[in-house]
């Protein structure tokens, strides 16, 4: 090992992947690219029933620094906390098996991370969904753009204005300690995983640097139709409401109405998670959804409860202000008149 290898700390890739044979190998070659290059990649093969398992096989035959491990279709939650016990990294970061990673991400990362001393480092990422889209693309160095965050203004400033993506940037392995990804919840474990981080950090650097390639999966479980576990979208924040209520990285002791403030913006983003779940249910066939009455009662019981949290409903856009208020009174209208709209789309 050169000398240049042993001054690089060791960096843990991990990538959970569910019947991934048809991108996960171009995915780990973007991550074999990096010129970083003491990197440790972990593969968390979660129950595949195609040839994931195979191209596993042959990956690790190819590349030295690859290790897998397997899961029964635990989901990805599982699957990276998996990676997370078994990692030897001094850093961490997640690479979704269906992404990929420019050449330069996880070096510019560290050396962001290491330049500011933060806990965590993230970049910018490109939405693509074509092959074409990611040869024409080249992103553009770090600049003198980057910006330091403590954990407080983070959470206001990053989570709550939507940076709340686990992937697309870099940790210290010192601050993730023993925190893992709630395993109960299959939408917004990424936002949940970051804000129980919140108190474990110093600082939290961001640079606009798109490093990381998201792909658009049509598939994905924000374009599924309506299933009970996407109620799993409002479950998350109220779960992040509690934690952020018991955090004292606010001085939320000596500043009540902070407090309260911060309160009212994360129950406006639940109203908002309320409305996007009744949309998926207004979609759905009128006789579909009338098997998922009691979900359409949870909603509108919900968004009652939620409008009567002071200062929540003025912290909304007026669109969503709106929609809320046509819900609350008269739900069925609202699903209807919404499915109706939708169609003629």
């Amino acid at each position: 090992m050169s000398q240049l290898l042993k001054e690089k700390p060791l960096i843990s890739v991990i990538v959970p992947v569910y019947n991934g044979q048809d991108y996960l190998k171009k995915c780990i070659d973007s991550i074999e690219r990096q010129t970083y290059d003491n990197l440790e990649v972990i593969i968390v093969n979660d129950g595949s029933t195609d040839g994931t398992g195979e191209i596993c096989r042959q990956l690790q035959e190819e590349y030295e620094n690859i290790r897998v491990i397997l899961t029964n279709d635990e989901g990805v939650s599982a699957a990276r906390n998996a990676g997370l016990e078994r990692m030897t990294g001094e850093f961490v970061t997640f690479v979704d098996a269906d992404d990929r990673i420019f050449p330069d991400m996880i070096s510019v990362l560290y050396s962001c991370i290491s330049q500011t001393d933060s806990d965590i480092a993230g970049c910018g990422f490109l939405t693509w969904s074509k092959e074409e889209e990611l040869r024409g693309f080249a992103p553009a160095g770090e600049g003198n753009s980057r910006k330091t965050y403590t954990p407080a203004e983070f959470l206001t400033e990053g989570i709550l204005k939507g940076n709340s993506r686990c992937w697309s940037k870099l940790y210290r392995r010192s601050a993730v300690g023993n925190l893992r990804f709630r395993q109960e919840i299959t939408i917004g474990e990424d936002m949940l995983f970051l804000v129980n981080l919140m108190p474990e950090v110093r600082r939290v650097s961001e640079i606009p640097y798109k490093g990381y390639g998201y792909f658009q999966n049509p598939a994905g479980a924000m374009n599924r139709d309506f299933r009970p576990q996407y109620m799993d979208q409002i479950t998350c924040w109220e779960l992040a409401r509690e934690e952020i209520d018991r955090m004292d990285i606010l001085g939320m002791d000596e500043a009540r109405q902070e407090k309260e403030q911060l309160k009212s913006r994360v129950t406006a983003i639940l109203i908002m998670a309320i409305m996007l779940t009744a949309g998926k249910l207004a979609r759905l066939p009128s006789r579909e959804r009338k098997q998922y009455r009691k979900y359409v009662e949870l909603c509108h019981d919900k968004i009652k409860e939620e409008m009567q949290v002071p200062g929540a409903v003025k912290a909304l856009s007026k669109g969503y202000r709106v929609k809320s208020e046509i819900f609350a009174a008269l739900p069925e209208v609202y699903l209807g008149l919404y499915h109706l709209w939708k169609d003629k789309r």
